[in-house]
């Protein structure tokens, strides 16, 4: 089968990772990476619309170089305070003369469910619309109702909408790089689908996608997308409370962070340990004590954002995800916590140039790859876990040159 490339951009706060590969539509084979220093971004906001396209094109261009090829079209990562998500459900009469249900009907079920959560989301546009399952005539659970006979159809979905501004933005330093869009993916569901297993997603699972500037969380449950949300607190704030509480520079304290960091059961004895970093010493239990806190607190807020039952139907706990991740302890300390099984997820192993990218940090990028191969048509409905893609919603964004 001949192979087709694919790439994806994954535009986050603290690094723009490009990957280009190709497929045949099961194996895929990754050609080459580039990572470029993220400026321009704040918690997942494009700020300066500059800086920002030239990171991205930094990384794209990296990327070219290991492949020998230019790079024309990607999938893209998208994150930020201002995504928002609802669980709706739609329901329409089945008015064929045989009263069975066609693609039509699918198609009008799924567009009544979008009008309905557009109506109260002002200046927002629709990035994902996911059916959860189907039901004819009262029968739930169905996952394809084509084909059947019935009087009445439902559907349940996840919608997941944008700012409509910040989505232009963004679309804007993309193209200004010089790169078409494919399609926009809520950073989350991507991430997830580099390191959630279909036991996971079966039996309910919290995924968390701790990254630079925002964490990201997606909770799946019946092998359905049941909730997600942006919170705008990461890595990035950890690296902040290191700089007050220690008094060093941001650049010290990151640094500070990425050597020395843990949050591992216990550590905090040692109380005599001293650490030297450009002629300032500090205690390590202090450092220590700051990002545990931290880190803490971010668990929790996790568990604020989800449904008050979320408990009942989360059998597989929680998968913790993102550069922020690779702290020691993570795991252990996600369980003290939670007191559910937790797991730090990793992107698979893959064909190719890929050892860099077996990093919790580059489950987005690599997420996004793997949306497109099991999401080819990216515009078709009637797969639970597929996207709807909305292009149209767009009013021809992808399909202007935007080139400043």
């Amino acid at each position: 089968m001949k192979r087709r490339k694919i790439a994806s951009i994954d535009v986050g706060t603290s690094k723009i990772c490009t990957v280009m590969a190709d497929t045949d539509g099961e194996d895929m084979r990754i050609l080459g990476v580039g990572v470029a220093p993220s400026n321009g971004l704040q918690k997942g906001l494009v700020v300066n619309l500059n800086d920002a396209r030239e990171s991205i094109r930094q990384s794209v261009k990296t990327a070219e170089q290991a492949v020998g090829y230019k790079l024309e079209s990607a999938m893209i990562s998208i994150t930020g305070r201002h995504i928002s998500s609802v669980n709706n459900r739609g329901v329409i009469a089945i008015t064929s003369n045989k009263q069975m249900v066609r693609q039509e009907d699918v198609d009008r079920v799924l567009k009544v469910a979008q009008n309905v959560a557009l109506t109260s989301a002002s200046g927002s546009m629709i990035l994902h619309l996911i059916p959860q399952t189907y039901a004819v005539d009262g029968q739930e659970g169905i996952k394809n109702p084509v084909g059947m006979h019935g009087f009445r159809l439902d559907v349940d979905t996840h919608i997941v909408t944008a700012a409509t501004a910040s989505v232009e933005n963004l679309t804007k330093c993309v193209r200004g790089a010089g790169i078409e869009i494919e399609q926009l993916i809520f950073a989350p569901l991507a991430s997830a689908e580099a390191v959630l297993t279909a036991d996971e997603r079966q039996n309910g699972v919290i995924m968390a996608d701790i990254g630079g500037g925002t964490t990201g969380v997606a909770v799946y449950k019946d092998d359905n997308i049941f909730h997600t949300s942006v919170l705008p607190v990461a890595g990035n704030s950890i690296t902040h409370d290191i700089s007050v509480g220690l008094g060093v520079s941001i650049e010290l304290a990151e640094e500070m962070k990425q050597k020395y960091g843990s949050v591992i059961p216990g550590e905090e004895r040692i109380s005599d340990r001293t650490l030297t970093e450009d002629g300032q010493t500090v205690p390590y239990a202090e450092l220590y004590e700051i990002i545990r806190t931290r880190v803490e607190e971010l668990v929790r807020l996790i568990l604020l954002e989800l449904p008050n039952d979320y408990s009942k139907y989360i059998r597989s706990g929680m998968v913790l995800t993102g550069g922020t991740t690779n702290l020691p302890g993570m795991a252990e300390l996600g369980l003290d916590v939670t007191h559910m099984p937790v797991r730090i997820g990793t992107p698979p192993q893959l064909y190719g140039v890929s050892d860099s990218l077996i990093d919790p940090a580059f489950s987005t990028a690599v997420g996004l790859l793997l949306w497109k191969q099991s999401h080819p048509d990216t515009t078709k409905s009637g797969n639970t876990r597929a996207s709807r893609g909305f292009m149209s919603d767009l009013g021809g964004l992808f399909g202007r040159n935007q080139t400043s």
